[in-house]
């Protein structure tokens, strides 16, 4: 599709920080917010620091790099024919080198041209009545071949029918919202979490609707779904029981949360996780519009009663609280209510931080620790930059 070694050649251009993706195979439906032009290429300004973000984000929407250039030349970065110089690792406040997680996760069992075909188990919606929005939680069988997966992955999913121009239509990435065991903790199954979605046509300002994540939500049971993968190590839990673990998630980014708390916290989950009792300390910090939005609303606050000195639930609901200036209360203004706290808590080796949901978020979490951080006389973004490097810093944005 793209080879991912192509960010690296961005190093050898002398003074350029700000390069143009050439994307083709993007489309609103898919999560992009750029226009898309007749010729069916889409053009992204990045900037140096975020090119590997971008890349990945592109990825996961379907889309295929043409290729990369520089703002203020002509020449080409790098291509998708091209492999590029593997680009220098940066710097790390951490001079000892950590244990790279995932080893023995599994990857691409099923592939777009073999996909395994699964049976849609139960379509559950999530909204509660006067919410915003369709969400559904969705399970799928397993039964029928050898899809294992772990906390922290995501399946693809290839709708039914084609695109105007009579292609299948591309897979979608989704995260998963169950553990390795399944709803049932029988190993038989795997569940999403779905919001459809919908958006105005930039030139007739028709409402459309997103193709698979529509095509998921209505699913009925019984129906076979195209499934691949598993894929990704970015998000995964670590194997330590005492780690401190912060999520902050807006929307169907608690996906994986719900994956990872229901491996900590349900009493079916700890009784055949023999290897694994969580003994640690969990924070989700969940954004959403209303109360009826939030998403697992009765398993959280389940959990978190029967956990209180293990689990700490912290919502955000922009259209019901309000912040310290008086406008809508997001997750970056919980965040920054609790900076110290958190900046206190990330300076523990054992912490990992965890941001799933919409594209953006991250900014506003980046100036409420940047503040936390500089009190105590340390720079946050060289800080952040080696809790990358030290597998404790992990984010999926869309």
């Amino acid at each position: 599709m793209y080879n991912s070694s192509v960010i690296g050649g961005s190093l050898s251009i002398s003074g350029n920080r700000l390069f143009v993706y050439e994307v083709k195979g993007l489309d609103s439906a898919a999560g992009s917010t750029v226009p898309v032009r007749q010729s069916g290429s889409t053009f992204v300004t990045v900037p140096y620091e975020r090119m590997a973000e971008e890349t990945r984000r592109i990825t996961r929407m379907g889309g295929e790099i043409v290729s990369i250039r520089a703002v203020n030349g002509n020449v080409p970065v790098a291509s998708v024919t091209q492999t590029a110089p593997a680009a220098k690792k940066p710097m790390s406040e951490t001079k000892a080198k950590a244990k790279k997680p995932g080893a023995n996760v599994p990857v691409n069992t099923y592939k777009p041209k073999s996909p395994y075909l699964g049976a849609c188990l139960s379509n559950e919606p999530l909204v509660a009545e006067g919410g915003i929005g369709i969400v559904q939680h969705i399970k799928f069988d397993l039964t029928e071949g050898d899809l294992k997966y772990v906390e922290g992955q995501s399946i693809g999913i290839i709708p039914e029918g084609t695109d105007e121009k009579g292609k299948p239509h591309k897979l979608r990435l989704y995260s998963i919202a169950s553990t390795r065991h399944g709803d049932d903790v029988d190993d038989k199954t795997v569940s999403l979490c779905v919001r459809q979605l919908t958006y105005q046509h930039p030139e007739s300002g028709e409402t459309i609707n997103g193709v698979c994540s529509t095509y998921l939500c209505n699913l009925e049971p019984g129906t076979k779904v195209k499934i691949t993968g598993p894929v990704g190590k970015e998000m995964l839990l670590p194997d330590d029981p005492d780690a401190k673990v912060i999520m902050m998630g807006t929307g169907t980014g608690i996906a994986p949360f719900r994956a990872y708390l229901w491996r900590m916290f349900k009493d079916k989950e700890r009784a055949v996780n023999t290897d694994y009792s969580f003994n640690g300390m969990a924070w989700l910090f969940f954004g959403v519009p209303k109360t009826e939005n939030i998403l697992y609303k009765e398993e959280l606050e389940e959990m978190q009663a029967k956990y209180p000195d293990n689990f700490r639930l912290t919502y955000a609901i922009s259209r019901e609280q309000q912040n310290s200036e008086g406008g809508r209360m997001y997750i970056q203004h919980r965040i920054a209510e609790y900076a110290d706290e958190l900046w206190g808590l990330i300076q523990d080796e054992k912490t990992h931080v965890y941001i799933c949901g919409l594209r953006g978020m991250e900014g506003g979490i980046d100036e409420a620790l940047t503040a936390a951080a500089a009190k105590t006389g340390v720079n946050w973004d060289e800080y952040r930059r080696a809790m990358k490097k030290g597998h404790r810093w992990h984010v999926e944005t869309y």
